[in-house]
């Protein structure tokens, strides 16, 4: 490990906020607005350099089919779809009503331009949806939002993924919703979320049918591509 001073830990803190600021992360005004609307709603979202990686992650690598598990997660919503090029299955998985309808107005607009896309938005739990899903299907697999829809998604992500398939956790360190905890970085906080997080970060590094890291990108990425 390599040794930090308290200068070095500032510097690092000040080029997240460049990052999150900076122009190669800009969002449109219509992801602002969505944003916006979904933050007053009571959904939290993601960081914009966490948005604009996915988006890049999912325009290199060509994905054929996404899922996103969230909660009004409109922002990983719209930065996915965008990445696809108007190519390519995009599912969006929300047990909020509130959230499956944020996400359903995003798509009639996607459609509309990108008809070569099929899009769905499913209000229900990962843990009733996903077991009713084709084995081996799913190229990426991206989860946000509560608690519950990480270990739901942990679950069933490797009957779903196909070889080489990823899969994303975001806010890795869980530090959106109440940062005042310290989430994954304090060891003294035991919240559901923090403990699931960290459960799901032993179990990946463990196991051998997985490639994997843990990125400091916005509020922390867990990574996992299925190795065999």
């Amino acid at each position: 490990m390599v040794s930090m001073d308290k200068t070095s830990y500032n510097n690092i803190a000040r080029g997240w906020e460049f990052a999150e600021a900076s122009a190669l992360n800009v969002e449109s005004d219509k992801l602002q607005t969505l944003r916006d609307k979904a933050s007053e709603a009571g959904f939290a979202q993601c960081s914009r350099s966490q948005g604009a990686f996915l988006q890049f992650l999912a325009g290199r690598n060509a994905p054929a089919s996404i899922i996103l598990v969230g909660n009004g997660s409109v922002v990983e919503a719209l930065r996915l779809m965008t990445g696809l090029h108007g190519h390519g299955q995009f599912t969006a998985v929300d047990s909020t009503a509130q959230g499956t309808s944020l996400v359903k107005k995003i798509f009639a607009g996607m459609e509309k331009a990108h008809p070569g896309m099929r899009l769905r938005a499913v209000n229900a739990a990962a843990r009733t949806y996903f077991p009713r899903l084709n084995p081996s299907d799913y190229d990426l697999i991206v989860v946000s939002g509560n608690r519950d829809n990480y270990q739901q998604v942990m679950d069933q992500a490797p009957r779903l993924l196909k070889d080489r398939g990823q899969l994303i956790f975001t806010d890795a360190f869980d530090l959106l919703e109440d940062p005042d905890k310290g989430g994954v970085l304090n060891p003294a906080n035991r919240s559901a979320k923090t403990t699931t997080l960290r459960t799901i970060m032993e179990a990946i590094s463990k196991d051998n049918a997985w490639e994997s890291c843990l990125l400091p990108i916005g509020t922390g990425m867990i990574m996992a591509t299925r190795a065999h």
